[in-house]
């Protein structure tokens, strides 16, 4: 089956050029696609046909790991596209990853998966906080349960910020056999076919940024999961590892943003000629130092990224408790490139019809994404006092 799979599944292209213009394609309906909020399809499209949703497919069913570095060179470049898109392809991609590091798929759904994402795309994502809970990464317990009965299992609740929600074509929803810490209860994610029965998407996303990522309410009634979809493992036994090139994946992403943001900076300053100057902005020391700015905050983005990539490919185990940090530091360089450009051009910055009013409310949405900021200075600072 593997020998036949590696005959089928095209080679995927990261190449710089290659990212480049996948990169130019999406931005091209990224406007549109934050201004409706529509699910951003015609973008799916275009990551699916350079074979980018294929990304990080294990070479056990006849894709090719995504490296690290490569994770973080992939995911910048679509960030600076559409970030949108670029969000709902991490979530794939992110879960070919640790399908390849440690699999829990059954089997035969998984080669499905693989299979069925050669002629169109299969959208994936874990389904995990809740509007009561709040996010797994602060601890406790779902209110999203599953129950046993022959052959399989029935899964009721309701699920928060379900990113891809109207896309997915598989959701991988976070269930809890009790939610009784006390019943050391099997906790895991339930695979479920998007068309399974029972499955509700309430239009909850109006969002400031990130708005065409269908990250939605879904109410889960009665849905039937077939036994080997739920393989649960106890809460004692819990495990919170999350590999390096997902955390410092989705920093990368936006990065992207703030590379966009920047080339808008550029094209403005270079065609703004006050009457009262008579030249471009860009020829005063003012925009150039803000220029240096803004350039100097995403160099020290990117070295922190790709610096820590290249020491997570090589297997140091330090390099993986930094990455929470690292996302943190990116993130924040991020937001203050953007920022900086926002106040150096004033209104025209904060005009709906330029870019950068855009770009300043998605990378904003970089706070929200596990750790935030509390979460990762709250571990960092303990781990140096422990020391």
């Amino acid at each position: 089956m593997t020998a036949q799979l590696e005959n089928v599944l095209p080679k995927t292209s990261i190449e710089d050029a290659s990212l480049a213009e996948v990169t130019r394609k999406l931005a091209a309906g990224a406007e549109e696609n934050d201004r409706t909020g529509a699910f951003p399809w015609a973008g799916i499209q275009i990551v699916h046909e350079a074979g980018l949703l294929r990304a990080g497919i294990g070479s056990a069913y006849g894709g090719t790991p995504l490296s690290a570095v490569d994770t973080v060179r992939l995911l910048e470049a679509l960030g600076q596209g559409d970030p949108s898109v670029a969000l709902l392809t991490a979530m794939t991609v992110f879960q070919h990853q640790a399908q390849g590091i440690a699999p829990w798929w059954p089997e035969a759904v998984y080669r499905q998966v693989v299979a069925d994402s050669r002629d169109r795309p299969v959208l994936l994502n874990a389904i995990r906080a809740e509007p009561e809970w709040g996010a797994p990464a602060r601890g406790g317990l779902p209110a999203t349960t599953v129950k046993k009965v022959d052959g399989g299992w029935i899964l009721n609740g309701r699920k928060g910020f379900a990113t891809g929600s109207e896309g997915l074509a598989y959701h991988l929803v976070w269930a809890t056999t009790s939610t009784d810490p006390d019943d050391d209860p099997l906790l895991a994610h339930a695979v479920v076919p998007a068309s399974a029965e029972g499955i509700e998407i309430i239009r909850t996303w109006d969002h400031l940024g990130l708005r065409a990522t269908s990250t939605h309410d879904v109410v889960y009634t009665d849905v039937f999961v077939p036994e080997e979809n739920f393989r649960g493992v106890p809460l004692s036994q819990q495990r919170t590892d999350v590999p390096g090139s997902l955390g410092l994946g989705l920093a990368a992403l936006y990065v992207g943003v703030a590379r966009a943001a920047q080339a808008f900076f550029v094209k403005f300053a270079n065609e703004r000629i006050p009457t009262s100057l008579g030249r471009p902005i860009a020829t005063t020391e003012r925009i150039q130092s803000v220029a240096g700015e803004i350039e100097v905050q995403l160099i020290q983005a990117e070295e922190v990224l790709l610096g820590l990539a290249h020491r997570v490919d090589a297997g140091d185990p330090a390099a993986q408790r930094r990455v929470l940090a690292a996302k943190l530091i990116a993130t924040r360089s991020a937001v203050t490139a953007v920022q900086t450009a926002v106040a150096a051009l004033g209104n025209p910055a904060l005009t709906r019809h330029n870019p950068l009013e855009r770009h300043l409310r998605d990378v904003l949405c970089s706070r929200v994404h596990p750790p935030q900021d509390d979460a990762a200075l709250l571990i960092a600072g303990r781990a140096s006092l422990a020391r």
